[in-house]
Parts: C-alpha cells; structure tokens; sequence
C-alpha cells in the first residue's frame, strides 16, 4: 500500500463502505442494532435515503478522481510529477 497515495487509499475504503452498507440495506439489514419495533416507517425510508445518496456520492467520488491503480496509472503518476502537473 505504500505505493498509494492517501487520497487513494480513502476514497477506495469509503467506496467498499459504502457498497457493504447499501448490500445490508438491499437485504433488509441496519448497521445499527434497531428492532423492527423501534424503526417507523418514515425512519426506515430516511435510512434508505441516506444510505443510498451516501453511496452514490461516494461512487461518484471515487470514480470521478484518477486513482492510479494500476501499474499503468502510477506510471502516468510519475510522469505527470516529473513535469510538474500533479501534486
């Protein structure tokens, strides 16, 4: 992982996140221990909501930045950082 910048490695785990917990909610699950008893209707489409806006803001994110995963990518990195047009 050392190869990876930070930007990379947080937008990647914030996508995996992301998808983990829209799967839990396409399958009826909560990250949160609630019981159906305590969860109104309007509650759980809130959570819905959120959750999948979380997701797609998310997938949106990462997709849009250049990662430079691959082994191709993290040579246009360094060629990008060799004439000065990256960080």
């Amino acid at each position: 992982m050392k190869n990876f910048d930070k930007g990379t490695v947080v937008r990647t785990v914030l996508l995996f996140i992301a998808l983990i917990n829209q799967t839990l909610v396409m399958f009826g699950q909560t990250v949160l221990p609630i019981s159906e008893e305590q969860v109104q209707t309007v509650g759980e489409a809130l959570y819905v909501a959120g959750s999948t806006i979380f997701t797609m803001v998310t997938a949106v994110i990462a997709w849009f930045k250049n990662n430079y995963v691959t082994s191709k990518g993290k040579k246009q990195k360094e060629v990008l950082k060799q004439k000065g047009l990256t960080k």
